[in-house]
């Protein structure tokens, strides 16, 4: 569990903030279940499965107190917004137990969980409304846009501190950078830095609605402004060139042909004769599954399924084959372009595959598609997207494509590789 400190510059946390009255309620430091609680006081949601229900129902009624412009709305600084949230591994043990592994080691799936939680209440940090007791926005995570390691190694008897901040804004998305860093030999070191890119809709979470502009202060503020235009557009090219819609480059298709000709068979001189080359692996023996049925526990404040449940299941899936992949524990070295594409509805059965999709001397990359059946009408529809790079100690064998569709994962696989490991 999470403990946090709200820091607005200049605000006291007794003035009209967000967070104003969280740790005074209790008179010390807020824990997780202080910040989740007030994520539920914004939206009027319960802890109640049943009441919950009804008060998401009731949310429809908020829909009078949306702008029906982003003019109609105060603009607002980086400042406004900024949080700091403190998790105690090290001073409260009792924590440790949640977050530690079988080696000793923290449980990235749980930090996953805890820079989602945080990107909300960020957003709402944002958009928050002193005149109003319940925001009518419904800001879900839209995409992890990336998550990049700056020291692969996480103590589990160390405290862990987590600060971030609304660094761009469009009509109704909103970016949210944080940061993570771990106390050693007295003094914070940074661990990894984050970027989330969260969307603002109506209280029923059905359409768009507009969120607060965003001015900064300061040459510093003005390049995060400036960067967070330039992820967008990045995001739009990247969405074009994509492989499910476009043929690849002839440098892709040539990549592709030297992989197929290095898999023939020499004595037979035939298209059809395939043979692995030495120290590889067929793409299609990289594979890992799983299943998760999702109950009403793992909901979040809008009644669907918590989207850092989700990333913590496709984490650790993608970590379990980088691990069989390679034979040994692998290292996480980032996280890139994780796609929320529709929400996860409570009762869904979740499909999990995880699949090596590119490999490069020691590092793995891991693509986990994640999918919900319908049992009744068969029907798979895609709910999300995840890619992981991970390191191993040594070289691991090459992952070999057979087909045209592993090729193309291929492909995709060395683009988000080149994106995170030499961008």
């Amino acid at each position: 569990m999470l403990s946090a400190r709200f820091l607005l510059p200049r605000l006291p946390l007794t003035g009209r903030s967000l967070c104003s009255g969280v740790a005074a309620k209790h008179g010390k430091t807020p824990t997780t279940a202080d910040v989740r609680n007030k994520l539920r006081e914004i939206v009027g949601a319960s802890t109640n499965w049943s009441d919950h229900q009804q008060a998401m129902a009731d949310r429809a009624s908020l829909s009078s107190m949306l702008a029906r412009s982003q003019s109609d709305l105060p603009a607002k600084k980086m400042k406004d917004s900024r949080l700091e949230v403190h998790l105690p591994l090290g001073s409260e043990p009792q924590l440790r137990e949640k977050y530690l592994t079988f080696h000793n080691t923290v449980r990235f799936g749980r930090i996953l969980e805890d820079l989602d939680s945080l990107a909300v209440l960020i957003s709402y940090s944002h958009t928050y409304n002193p005149a109003l007791q319940r925001s009518p926005l419904s800001i879900v995570t839209a995409l992890v846009d990336k998550i990049d390691m700056r020291q692969h190694i996480i103590y589990p008897d160390c405290d862990i501190k987590f600060t971030g901040h609304v660094s761009w804004v469009g009509k109704t998305s909103i970016e949210a950078k944080m940061h993570m860093s771990q106390f050693q030999d007295g003094a914070y070191a940074p661990i990894l830095d984050a970027t989330f890119v969260m969307v603002a809709r109506d209280p029923q979470n059905k359409r768009a609605a507009f969120v607060n502009p965003l001015v900064a202060e300061g040459p510093e503020e003005e390049k995060l402004l400036q960067e967070g235009e330039a992820n967008k557009l990045r995001r739009v090219e990247l969405s074009t060139a994509s492989l499910l819609k476009v043929a690849p480059t002839d440098e892709e298709r040539k990549i592709v042909h030297s992989l197929f000709l290095n898999t023939l068979d020499s004595n037979t001189v035939s298209f059809r004769s395939r043979l692995l080359p030495p120290n590889s692996v067929w793409m299609e023996d990289a594979k890992l599954k799983g299943l998760e049925i999702c109950h009403p526990q793992e909901r979040n404040i809008f009644n669907r399924i918590f989207g850092g449940f989700l990333m913590r299941k496709a984490y650790e899936l993608g970590w379990a084959n980088a691990c069989s992949y390679a034979g040994r524990r692998p290292t996480l070295v980032a996280v890139d372009d994780i796609l929320f594409q529709k929400p996860v509805e409570i009762g869904s059965l979740l499909l999990l595959s995880s699949q090596v999709c590119y490999t490069q001397d020691q590092y793995i990359q891991v693509r986990v598609h994640s999918e919900v059946f319908d049992p009744l009408t068969r029907q798979h529809s895609t709910t999300n997207i995840f890619h992981y790079t991970f390191a191993s100690e040594a070289e691991v064998p090459h992952i070999v494509p057979k087909t045209y569709g592993e090729s193309m994962l291929y492909l995709d696989g060395k683009r988000h590789f080149n994106q995170t490991v030499h961008p």
